[in-house]
């Protein structure tokens, strides 16, 4: 069955612990690393692999990682390493996915402008026929260097809500009409002005983790709350109708005690109620195809409902500690 969401797969990501040692392990084996055969290329393979197997509508690489170790050696001696590291890197991996992703396009990810645009040309660096690409993620201050190069590579970005200036809204962090308005100054400055259209946009409204989403401050409403309405906003705003909301899902179980698979099950299910239809996930745990359980699909709610007032922080509050007291030491 094909997954109702559009599903973005996040298994070639340098900070997964696992992926990120073998990454480390192929990049050390020289100039040929990634074209003669290994262990650790065998290994990436069975991930591209897997996931276009899963029916990912895109495959995302993720190389931050890299690139951070990269400036902190180049900081040590500069003789070596620099953000160099992640854009070369990226092409190869690029490359890869092009080449076992049986026709999935890639999700080009990166908090790098320069790691953006190398995997984005290296994408199109070939004869054959390759579907459009999604670039991860264009913000209000890097749009003006990332949307041009519209008019010479076809691709579609996930639109990430932050802003330079100081965020204004309750408790020191943008309100839900702060996300919004990025939201649309993104949206104008694309369609406007670079041609993109409302189908090839993605917003993303950041996810927090649900473990720590406990306001401090009374009247401050919740990061998830915040999110999902956010999500509601955009999409309820005839003037951006078709585009797209995306969320990074596994980010809401991160210092979580147990059950992640089904919270996150339940997040995505929860948040589809207020108009994602994209997410960045394992595609393996078929998110979008399996009902929630009751009782997570109501703990989550309670997340999305703290608005702020005393009454919604102690729904949420209640269900927290019911839920780490019957499955601290569940693991799925």
């Amino acid at each position: 069955m094909k997954n109702p969401f559009i599903a973005i797969g996040e298994s070639i990501h340098a900070s997964i612990p696992k992926t990120g040692r073998i990454m480390k392990q192929l990049s050390e084996l020289g100039a040929d690393a990634y074209s003669t055969p290994s262990e650790p290329l065998n290994y990436i393979k069975a991930l591209i692999e897997s996931q276009a197997g899963e029916g990912a509508d895109y495959i995302a690489v993720n190389l931050d990682a890299f690139g951070e170790q990269g400036e902190a050696l180049h900081r040590i001696n500069p003789a070596f390493g620099g953000p160099q590291v992640a854009v070369d890197m990226m092409v190869e991996y690029v490359r890869l996915v092009r080449e076992w992703g049986g026709g999935v396009p890639v999700c080009i990810d990166s908090s790098s402008d320069d790691v953006l645009i190398a995997g984005l040309k290296e994408w199109y660096n070939t004869d054959a026929q390759v579907k459009q690409p999604l670039i991860n993620s264009v913000k209000v201050y890097t749009m003006d260097k990332i949307l041009p190069l519209k008019k010479d590579f076809d691709y579609a970005f996930i639109g990430l809500l932050i802003g330079k200036e100081a965020p204004v809204g309750p408790g020191g962090s943008h309100s839900v009409d702060e996300l919004y308005s990025l939201a649309r100054q993104i949206f104008e400055k694309a369609v406007g002005e670079y041609g993109f259209k409302p189908g090839e946009i993605f917003f993303d409204s950041t996810v927090f983790p649900l473990a720590i989403d406990m306001p401090m401050e009374p009247n401050v409403p919740g990061y998830t709350y915040r999110a999902f309405e956010t999500i509601r906003k955009i999409k309820s705003d005839l003037k951006m109708s078709g585009v797209h909301c995306s969320l990074g899902v596994s980010n809401c179980v991160r210092d979580w005690p147990g059950r992640k698979i089904g919270v996150c099950r339940a997040y995505v299910a929860k948040a589809a109620e207020y108009g994602l239809d994209a997410a960045i996930v394992n595609v393996a745990h078929h998110y979008g195809r399996v009902e929630p359980a009751a009782e997570l699909l109501e703990l989550v709610d309670a997340y999305a409902k703290m608005d702020g007032s005393a009454e919604s922080l102690n729904k949420a509050m209640e269900l927290m500690g019911k839920f780490c007291r019957e499955n601290r030491k569940s693991t799925g």
